[in-house]
């Protein structure tokens, strides 16, 4: 498949910075699985030490997330995939998948998502609003500080007409934590 070309679905740093060369773009939605800052970021965004949270999908009956689904021609298609995976696959923490996104013109396609290992130590499924706001105030990685990663997505959903209400609560509440 992805010789020939590939779908991959974007969530969060994807919408904002998919440093991917792609021929289309569109908005789409993944089906049964919520955007959530369930996984611990010991990377990019906070360290072993002192862990930030990054987005995920987390699969949930009835949910949605709604998002951004490149399509990367043949002639980007290996590149793009290792960049990808060099990425999105830093600590197993995600699993890739070849999941059916809808498009905003209706066509369903086969799309590449970084979905959350529920079995994977860095899984922190179920943290309320407030923790997660508490805890992306402070992170720092390698990638720079956990608020900016979480205003950049919003800015990103945002911008796309888009809208999410935790993220809107978290970037209100992060700012007053760190103003």
């Amino acid at each position: 498949m992805i010789e020939n070309g590939f779908w991959v679905f974007g969530y969060g740093s994807l919408i904002w910075q998919p440093d991917i060369t792609y021929a289309k773009k569109h908005i789409a939605r993944l089906d049964g699985y919520a955007r959530s800052f369930c996984m611990w970021s010991i990377h990019h965004r906070g360290t072993q030490d002192d862990p930030g949270l990054v987005l995920a999908l987390d699969v949930h009956t009835g949910a949605q997330c709604h998002g951004v689904a490149f399509f990367v021609g043949p002639e980007h298609a290996a590149k793009a995939i290792a960049d990808l995976r060099e990425r999105e696959l830093i600590s197993s923490a995600y699993l890739e998948e070849i999941l059916p996104v809808t498009l905003d013109t209706g066509d369903r396609v086969d799309a590449v998502c970084y979905v959350m290992n529920t079995d994977h130590v860095q899984y922190c499924g179920g943290l309320d609003l407030e923790k997660q706001a508490q805890i992306i105030a402070t992170a720092v990685g390698g990638r720079g500080p956990n608020t900016e990663y979480l205003y950049n997505t919003c800015k990103g959903i945002d911008a796309l007409g888009l809208a999410d209400n935790d993220l809107a609560f978290l970037q209100r509440r992060v700012a007053e934590l760190t103003t």
